[in-house]
């Protein structure tokens, strides 16, 4: 963080006096709330126009050149899906991807990452005709336009899932330094609760994928290398978020999703998965943050999540 910036911060003055120097110094009000008050917008604004109508500076008024660029949200993370299901025959459903338009192939179980969708068996799941379709590595929107295919294809054949159903995703993690995996594990462990609650029961804590909070926050801190904080997830693939991956894939992998067929339920994890990564290159949220203020999400996805939030209570 630039240096200013964190002198500001550990001064001994109020939030206001605060985010007026952070304001002077040229960050942005979104920057100043993450900052400052945990992502309360509307307190900084307040501060702002007071600032304004005091003249104190003006809004045409040149950004300084230390101040931080805003965070780039566009999505172009590559990622990969694994879509755990049941109730049709893999080669029935392969038959009618392919007459889709989707390059898939029916194979033995295995972990390798093909260059089409793979129809494999998984013995973890229960129901009839179970199977797991994984995809090839995809990226950003056109990634996201062929996965909605793919859900559509999912619908025609009356594709089901259960309670021994998950869904998987693995984001790039090719570009992390450890700070950005340091903060990524710190964030998902402070929003645990907050995404707890929009995650089926089945998927707070189970054997598949185990709560973050077991995992000492002090020994992420400590971490100066990616094996140490595999080290401190006790090198175990089986928590929500799963730094094995990186081994294999050079991936990151969030496990916590419930299973699905519904793109809307996928496309909104995804987004919400690559957003924190991208949050995670620059800082971490603080504990007790509320959905309303995590700062990587958009207003219409805190929406999103706050109904299923309440659907799930």
């Amino acid at each position: 963080m630039n240096e200013q910036v964190t002198n500001i911060l550990n001064q001994s003055i109020t939030k206001t006096a605060k985010i007026q120097q952070l304001l002077l110094l040229g960050l942005t009000r979104r920057q100043v709330a993450d900052l400052v008050t945990n992502g309360n917008y509307g307190f900084v604004q307040n501060v702002y126009k007071k600032m304004l109508e005091a003249g104190v500076f003006n809004q045409q008024q040149p950004v300084a050149a230390t101040a931080i660029p805003e965070i780039d949200y566009t999505f172009n993370r590559r990622f990969g899906i694994e879509i755990e299901a049941y109730n049709c025959d893999k080669h029935r459903l392969a038959r009618e991807l392919r007459e889709a338009g989707i390059d898939v192939a029916v194979e033995g179980y295995n972990h390798d990452t093909r260059s089409h969708w793979k129809l494999v068996s998984d013995g973890s799941l229960s129901g009839n005709d179970t199977f797991e379709l994984v995809s090839p590595i995809l990226e950003g929107e056109a990634g996201l336009q062929e996965l909605q295919k793919v859900c559509w294809v999912l619908d025609f054949c009356d594709v089901k899932v259960n309670n021994s159903c998950g869904l998987h995703i693995h984001m790039d993690a090719a570009d992390f330094t450890i700070e950005t995996w340091r903060n990524l594990a710190i964030t998902y462990r402070h929003l645990e609760p907050v995404i707890d609650a929009f995650m089926p029961n089945t998927r707070r804590n189970n054997t598949y994928c185990k709560r973050l909070s077991g995992i000492s926050e002090s020994r992420i801190r400590e971490a100066q290398t990616i094996q140490d904080l595999r080290r401190a997830f006790g090198n175990d693939r089986y928590h929500k978020l799963n730094l094995e991956a990186y081994a294999r894939h050079r991936t990151v992998e969030f496990r916590q999703h419930g299973g699905t067929t519904n793109f809307t339920k996928m496309e909104n994890w995804i987004r919400f998965a690559a957003n924190m990564i991208t949050f995670a290159k620059q800082g971490m949220v603080n504990p007790g943050c509320s959905l309303a203020n995590i700062p990587f999400l958009t207003a219409d996805q805190k929406i999103f999540f706050k109904l299923r939030t309440k659907k799930l209570a």
